[in-house]
């Protein structure tokens, strides 16, 4: 049984744990609130962005820009995305795992053939596929310390360029979308070449009305799809980088506040040991005493 020393030890332990957790959890807080905003700041352009470019690939020649050419696939690259700190539940664990699966089941093949490149944003999966031997061909590190849209932009330069010299034919990026603090859905989306896909979120009204309606643009289709294309790109990444953030700093809330219960609880559970042991320790003291007082009186 553990002595009455040791126990004080492991509670003023556990006590200063919960303080750094605590602070953690409320620092998480803050910055998920930025994060949030963020996000909720984001979205509407984005969709709306979408909404405009899936509108037009269907009425004008895609030829028109390579980066909606769909061609042959032998090279395939995937963006992961990851945190660079942990304490963050199972934030990191749970995409790792889906990366690792989405690998295992649709790109097994060009990962045998040295055909598949990982670009990992984040300490986390770069240190995870780089000790496996996956072909990690970029990495960028810190990045969340201090997000910038220039983060987002460099990316899309290099894999943008990568696709139209032909050394990726496809480009993918998994992460971690932000639903609340508590849940974060992982998603996996292609990015190049750009595909073309409907609205999901468009009501019975406006698909009957659009179905009579042939808009005027003014420049032509051509030229605000040459425009938009890249743009439309810089906006995608930019929400993937904001999305994983948000979803970390709100796993990390959440797991600090789990652990300051935990830590809690364990000081509950620890107090009450404690209780005993002194009183046992105490009754004790108590029963020797009075065994030596009846000693004395034996032998007077």
């Amino acid at each position: 049984m553990a002595t009455l020393r040791e126990i004080r030890r492991r509670i003023t332990g556990v006590k200063s744990t919960q303080q750094i957790t605590k602070a953690m959890k409320m620092v998480a807080a803050a910055k998920l609130r930025k994060a949030q905003e963020a996000i909720l700041n984001i979205r509407p352009y984005s969709n709306k962005m979408a909404d405009l470019l899936h509108s037009l690939p269907g009425k004008i020649d895609k030829s028109i820009s390579p980066l909606l050419m769909e061609r042959e696939t032998k090279n395939v690259t995937l963006i992961i995305v990851t945190s660079d700190r942990g304490l963050c539940g199972s934030f990191n664990s749970n995409l790792i795992r889906s990366a690792a699966e989405l690998i295992q089941t649709e790109f097994s093949s060009y990962r045998e053939s040295g055909n598949l490149n990982l670009m990992c944003i984040g300490k986390k999966g770069s240190d995870f596929f780089s000790k496996r031997n996956y072909q990690v061909k970029e990495k960028y590190l810190g990045i969340f310390s201090d997000l910038q849209f220039s983060s987002a932009k460099e990316i899309i330069q290099k894999v943008t360029n990568s696709f139209l010299n032909g050394t990726t034919d496809k480009v993918y990026v998994i992460y971690n979308e932000f639903k609340s603090i508590i849940s974060q859905k992982i998603k996996v989306e292609q990015i190049l070449p750009i595909p073309e896909t409907h609205q999901a979120e468009k009501n019975e009204k406006e698909s009957k009305y659009n179905e009579y309606v042939d808009f005027i643009y003014e420049p032509s289709k051509e030229e605000i799809l040459t425009k938009i294309l890249p743009q439309h790109l810089n906006i995608l990444m930019w929400r993937v980088l904001l999305e994983s953030n948000a979803s970390e700093h709100g796993a990390r809330m959440t797991a600090m506040d789990n652990a300051t219960e935990n830590a809690k609880e364990l000081i509950r559970l620890l107090s009450l040991s404690y209780n005993r042991a002194r009183q046992a320790s105490i009754t004790k003291e108590l029963l020797e005493i009075v065994a030596g007082a009846d000693a004395l009186k034996e032998s007077a």
